[in-house]
């Protein structure tokens, strides 16, 4: 091989490097924060729970159910201004004679800083009906087959934080309305968590017929804990077209500070527990507008040997919106208007 051969196979092969060192560098994500983003989201929120044991009558597990109402939200984003409000529709999803009616509230916030993705959630739901309740009480028939608790009550707050091991991945983005991806993205990374949570009630949680006079806990009317921890995790974007879709998961282990309470005395105990981090968002974004099926998972649960808590709180929203390009179109406007008083001008000069 001649030396112009070889110098052009070494130029061939440094600019196909170059090229694919610039093609790495370019962002895999699209902004829009020039834009008024506006959209709507229709779901709803809710929080189920159950408390294992072995109990005499052969179950394993009782089921509490809350009852919730569609929420329909509004919202608005443009550069570093955002806000959201719902409205609770009128007709809860389940029966009334079967679930009773839930008094709950959801509140929180997200934020960005520097590397960091932050949010920050409280729950409360008041207001249960034990599943199937005429396994255990024979005053109760398979036509209205729960018993209603509407003393129970459940309460959940926490500070959490994502730190992502590759900087190009961004929770915006991830969400979709105010960013989106271009391509496909994968990354590792760390949630650092801060819970409070547990359920109590004025009575025992659990009726008569299920309570063991040899455990007090059976008789508890309170169960709550406080943790802290960090959950390793695996976030995924997949763009195909014009869909995008990604999850994120993690398990980890919390070191939890736990009590339960009966008969006016508590005891407190200290231990691990499981941690589950799931997100799921997927469906068709385009630079114009967007539509997005949007689910969350928050999985607690507290454990005294064979006597376990466990409750989720989720949601499950579809979110749809436009991204209105206003900056040209005032970039247009006030072209117009110099034209405009350009051409006045002119005419003035004309007639002097």
């Amino acid at each position: 091989m001649s030396r112009i051969h070889i110098l052009i196979v070494f130029i061939s092969l440094l600019a196909c490097s170059v090229y694919g060192q610039n093609a790495d560098s370019l962002l895999p994500y699209q902004k829009y924060r020039s834009r008024l983003v506006l959209y709507s989201d229709f779901g709803w929120n809710t929080a189920p729970m159950s408390i294992s044991y072995p109990f005499s009558q052969g179950m394993k597990r009782v089921k509490y159910r809350n009852n919730f109402n569609p929420v329909l939200g509004f919202g608005f984003s443009y550069k570093w201004m955002s806000a959201r409000f719902g409205i609770t529709l009128p007709n809860s999803v389940r029966s009334r004679d079967k679930f009773g009616k839930t008094k709950y509230y959801d509140f929180g916030f997200d934020f960005s800083f520097k590397k960091m993705y932050f949010d920050v959630d409280w729950h409360s739901y008041k207001g249960y009906a034990m599943k199937d309740a005429y396994h255990w009480d024979d005053t109760i028939t398979t036509d209205e087959p729960n018993l209603i608790r509407e003393d129970i009550n459940a309460s959940s707050f926490s500070v959490n934080a994502w730190q992502f091991w590759k900087e190009e991945f961004k929770m915006a983005a991830f969400r979709g309305k105010t960013a989106s991806y271009q391509r496909d993205i994968q990354t590792f990374y760390l949630k650092y968590t801060i819970n409070y949570h547990g359920i109590s009630s004025n009575q025992p949680l659990l009726p008569k017929e299920l309570q063991d006079t040899t455990e007090s806990k059976t008789s508890s009317n309170t169960i709550a804990a406080f943790d802290v921890g960090v959950v390793p995790g695996y976030a995924y974007v997949r763009r195909w077209r014009i869909f995008q879709f990604g999850i994120m998961g993690g398990v980890g282990i919390v070191l939890q500070s736990k009590l339960y309470t009966f008969d006016e005395t508590t005891r407190s105990f200290l231990g691990l527990a499981p941690r589950i981090d799931i997100k799921i968002i997927g469906g068709i974004n385009r630079p114009k507008y967007f539509i997005m099926f949007v689910s969350d998972f928050d999985n607690k649960s507290i454990g005294f040997n064979d006597f376990t808590y466990r409750q989720t709180y989720y949601y499950l929203r579809l979110v749809g919106g436009v991204r209105l390009n206003v900056t040209k179109k005032k970039e247009a406007r006030e072209a117009a208007e110099k034209k405009t008083r350009g051409e006045e001008e002119k005419k003035v000069n004309i007639d002097q």
